[in-house]
């Protein structure tokens, strides 16, 4: 482990890794998700409640997971922790449900999005939704096969457009007046529905605009002074992320009514054109589109190579396809064009919220795995080297791992056929394994 770490050149300081965990979180879930947590809660408070908790839950996961992160650093993130901890089948199994559902689940979601956005935007039928959605996927895809110089490009350009929209809607939508007045203190949904249920589906709904904490952690190999900067710099901010998200849901709720936010996946664009009048509602409305589409491109850009590191240590079926690369740009050009086919059925299939409730579920399903991880190697290697050890142990972690498991029963017990849909899909990755294992062995 030191012999590897050693290759890492240790360059990045506090505000560098701030920087990294902020511009690895926000992503365009803040703008959509609003619509779905509205739906649950029915209350401008319990949606700032849920947004609150949901950040308190991923700063004790990012912060546990990081643990892992600054102890075993290897280039492969979380797979490498699974295979660490588990042994080989666990980490396939996540790298398999990074490659089938994670990734393409993003791409779908975030192309529905767009395509949403653009319709509402030009005033074109909803019949163009999907359409649309394809050709956004399709074209990210494209610019991804001309190089990785390309698709780092389209991020670097998207990162600004990213935070212009939210800082926009943040500082004049609390400056102007409210249109919209609610009680701090009414935590009680309108409707009939129980506060737990509320919360809970509340909660869940916003793991996915948190979504991206796991990748946190891989800094710490490459950061000046881990122990000290490493929590300061995660903590630090997932907790800008959190009064970010809390903040712009507090114009949203003060800008339009619970009924007008509700289940509308164009409720930050009406927030915007209500704020800023017709032409600056569209500007923003554009700026968040654009915001979309580098979201797209990020995940398209690093789930193509998922699969292309797993045919690299020939731990896929067909491992001599997916390690391809295009001759004069270098990329995973058949990786890359796979997982679009898997999205483009997403696409035809799912919804918004049913992709990324999905993907959520699965991928905490392994979150919790890793929390559970920590606590088996603090026993079983306690020399193991730490650069960095989760402050408030075990309790910290002990949130997470309690947070994690609340997410999971709360999607088996309200959504059970997307669940088994996502435990099927990664299940499928076993008779995989065990086929190209039995493949390698003859």
């Amino acid at each position: 482990m030191e012999q590897k770490q050693s290759h890492l050149k240790k360059e990045i300081g506090l505000f560098a890794a701030i920087a990294t965990v902020m511009g690895t979180v926000i992503g365009g879930g803040v703008f959509f998700k609003v619509a779905t947590v509205v739906a649950a809660t029915q209350s401008a408070s319990l949606t700032l409640l849920v947004w609150v908790l949901g950040g308190l839950l991923t700063l004790a996961a990012g912060l546990t997971v990081t643990e892992l992160a600054a102890a075993i650093p290897v280039t492969g993130g979380a797979v490498k922790y699974i295979e660490y901890t588990y042994g080989k089948l666990p980490a396939f199994l996540l790298g398999w449900a990074q490659m089938i559902v994670y990734f393409p689940a993003n791409i779908a979601a975030l192309s529905i999005i767009f395509g949403t956005q653009w319709v509402a935007l030009l005033h074109w039928s909803n019949s163009a939704i999907l359409p649309v959605a394809i050709v956004a996927g399709a074209s990210i895809t494209s610019l991804n096969f001309l190089g990785a110089r390309v698709g780092a490009r389209v991020q670097s350009v998207s990162l600004i457009f990213k935070l212009i929209p939210i800082a926009l809607i943040v500082v004049v939508g609390l400056l102007a007046p409210a249109h919209v007045n609610f009680a701090w203190t009414a935590l009680t949904s309108t409707h009939q529905t129980s506060f737990l249920s509320a919360l809970s589906a509340g909660l869940v709904a916003t793991m996915f605009a948190y979504d991206g904490w796991l990748g946190v952690g891989a800094i710490a190999g490459e950061m000046k002074n881990p122990k000290r900067d490493l929590p300061l710099a995660i903590g630090g901010g997932l907790i800008a992320i959190t009064l970010i998200y809390v903040l712009i849901n507090l114009v949203f709720v003060r800008t339009l009514p619970i009924s007008a936010l509700s289940g509308n996946l164009n409720a930050a664009a009406d927030a915007a054109l209500r704020i800023f009048g017709d032409l600056g509602g569209k500007l923003v409305t554009i700026g968040i589109l654009i915001s979309v589409y580098g979201a797209i491109n990020g995940y398209t850009m690093t789930g193509m190579r998922v699969p292309f590191a797993m045919a690299e240590e020939d731990a896929l079926p067909f491992s001599h396809l997916f390690k391809r690369l295009s001759p004069h740009t270098s990329v995973p050009y058949f990786a890359g064009a796979v997982q679009f086919g898997i999205a483009l059925i997403m696409m035809l299939l799912g919804s918004f919220d049913l992709l990324t409730d999905m993907l959520v579920f699965v991928m905490w399903g392994f979150s919790v795995l890793l929390f559970i991880a920590v606590f088996i190697l603090r026993k079983r290697e306690p020399e193991l080297m730490r650069p960095y050890r989760v402050p408030g142990y075990p309790i910290i972690p002990a949130i997470a791992l309690i947070g994690g498991i609340f997410i999971l029963v709360v999607t088996l017990m309200t959504q059970p056929l997307l669940a088994i849909i996502g435990i099927v899909l990664t299940a499928l990755g076993v008779p995989v394994y065990l086929y190209h294992a039995k493949h390698q062995r003859a």
